[in-house]
């Protein structure tokens, strides 16, 4: 194996490049921007996957189980624990993105699931442009599709800067902070029956499969499996030597996205137990932001629900881009003209449609549910067959492996479903 040009040893700093030749000072910057990436990798892919339908789905399960959705949330995180840790892992053993090492494995799998990918995100990301107008309106009474624009714009504005990177994951870990700080102060005010819900963990009253593999999807599913692990790639965390980091890294960004499920969860349940019947047809938890804590209440949930939609927007783009664009420092400004076109398109097609239409939601959910399955197959074969030449000699746990194919046939049953759904509308 010939040994790495200096241009190798700059290709995962997509966003900044550190000389060659470094200072005391210089070295400190570039472990901030690193520390900086890593945070940003974390709150992206928790953040990616608390959209407008983590809320809506949240919302609409917990009114139907009651206590015994903490049973679906506790299993779907485990199950999104086992997904995340070997995807990460292995993309960041090898310093590869997802297309190039499936196109290194099978010739034009990476661009089936940049293409996956890419269907399916522009129009959930007309879905979550509309998500954020309907946040703004609820916030403030501005009428739903200047929130929506006025969203979209903030969004293109964090990929002009020069230092992109950095201001994504500032905004990221603000915007992450927000909800939760929200959400917990609703999940208290609602006063939820904790025991009950705790018992339900262990002992469920009810058990219901559609609801876990809906979770699971929404969570690790379409473009948010790869969305971390890409932006720890900017972060330089490559190699072997990274599994430490990566794994924490990982784990984190799945309980962060879970301790955001369980308080809405919380918030969710104090109101439905109270007696309160919710629609689960129109917004179930705008309902019940608003009966757990009033006008204010209602006020709360428009801001979480636009820094969802807002995270959402650009951890969307981000991902999506980052299967288009080649990784490196020279690909850089590149790759920040694609995400901006990314979320230029969606906003047109928002303002045109108003919101994706129902049977392309449909549609692109079928795309997506194919995009986990593909890829963590994909992820695994590399793990026992690929270990010499794509993971540098790595060798790959066994446990991971074992827990990854409990979540592998997982990812495949929720793919069956997704698929399910289109032969109802043809």
């Amino acid at each position: 194996m010939t040994s790495p040009t200096p241009r190798d040893t700059n290709e995962n700093h997509i966003f900044s490049s550190t000389p060659a030749t470094t200072t005391p000072h210089q070295k400190d910057e570039s472990d901030k921007k690193a520390s900086s990436a890593i945070l940003g990798a974390i709150f992206l892919m928790a953040t990616s996957a608390i959209g407008p339908g983590f809320l809506t789905q949240t919302a609409v399960f917990t009114a139907k189980l009651g206590a015994a959705m903490a049973f679906a949330i506790f299993v779907s995180i485990l199950i999104d624990v086992c997904i995340q840790l070997n995807v990460w892992r292995i993309i960041a053993v090898s310093g590869k993105r997802a297309q190039t090492l499936g196109n290194t494995v099978l010739p034009g799998l990476g661009w089936l699931l940049t293409i996956l990918i890419a269907m399916g995100g522009i129009v959930f990301n007309i879905g979550n442009i509309a998500g954020a107008g309907l946040g703004t309106d609820a916030m403030m009474g501005l009428d739903v599709k200047i929130g929506g624009v006025i969203t979209a714009v903030i969004g293109c504005v964090l990929f002009m800067s020069k230092r992109a990177g950095m201001a994504l994951d500032r905004v990221l870990v603000i915007l992450g902070s927000l909800m939760i700080l929200l959400t917990t102060y609703v999940a208290i005010v609602s006063g939820p029956p904790v025991g009950q819900a705790l018992k339900n963990v262990v002992l469920p009253e009810t058990i219901d499969v559609v609801a876990i593999t809906t979770l699971v999807g929404g969570t690790v599913g379409g473009y948010i499996t790869y969305a971390g692990a890409h932006r720890m790639l900017d972060a330089g965390k490559t190699g072997p030597e990274a599994v430490s980091s990566v794994t924490k890294s990982s784990v984190t960004g799945i309980l962060v996205t879970g301790v955001m499920r369980i308080l809405l969860f919380l918030a969710v349940f104090g109101v439905v137990a109270g007696g309160v019947v919710l629609s689960t047809d129109e917004n179930p938890a705008a309902e019940a932001f608003q009966a757990a804590a009033g006008d204010i209440g209602l006020r709360f949930f428009g801001v979480v629900l636009w820094a969802a939609a807002l995270s959402s927007i650009v951890g969307c783009s981000y991902t999506s881009a980052t299967f288009i664009v080649s990784s490196g420092e020279e690909h850089r400004k590149k790759q920040n003209i694609i995400t901006i076109i990314f979320i230029v398109v969606s906003c047109l097609l928002f303002i045109v449609l108003g919101t994706a239409p129902a049977k392309l939601l449909v549609f692109a959910g079928a795309f997506n549910g194919l995009v986990l399955p593909i890829g963590f197959t994909l992820m695994l074969y590399i793990a026992v067959f690929r270990q010499k030449d794509l993971l540098k000699g790595y060798t790959y746990p066994k446990w991971l492996v074992f827990i990854g194919l409990f979540a592998l046939v997982a990812a495949w049953y929720l793919a069956f479903r997704s698929f399910s759904g289109i032969w109802s509308i043809l």
